[in-house]
């Protein structure tokens, strides 16, 4: 794959992070469930979106667990995202504060599907 500003290398360091696999597997992990083109389109997207220096990974994760909670039927992507989170540096405590914040702005029932994945991904991690 062409790579002329390193963003194909950069998406395939942060999807490796991200799904805990090797940088070698990820476009092939990731081609086998969402097809080449959206693929590719991930990976050039997340070079630029993960690696620019005006926000931290740990900010960038905040901002991306705000959007995933406000959006329904993304559960799966949230688990990850909380996950990946938590090793940013994101606390338990911080992400129970931002689902008490996303409650008031996006409503309750939204904010309480995310905090019940965000709770079970948090229990799940610190058990293991």
């Amino acid at each position: 794959m062409a790579d002329g500003d390193g963003r194909w290398q950069a998406g395939l360091a942060a999807y490796a992070s991200q799904f805990q696999i090797p940088e070698d597997r990820v476009y092939e992990h990731m081609r086998s469930q969402f097809g080449e083109r959206l693929t590719t389109e991930a990976v050039f997207a997340a070079g630029a979106a993960w690696t620019d220096d005006c926000l931290s990974l740990r900010d960038r994760s905040l901002i991306v667990l705000a959007a995933l909670a406000v959006q329904n039927g993304v559960e799966a992507r949230l688990r990850t995202h909380v996950r990946w989170a938590l090793d940013h540096g994101v606390t338990p405590e911080e992400l129970e504060a931002m689902g008490a914040l996303l409650a008031v702005y996006v409503g309750y029932p939204r904010a309480s599907v995310a905090m019940e994945t965000i709770r079970e991904v948090v229990t799940t991690e610190q058990a293991g």
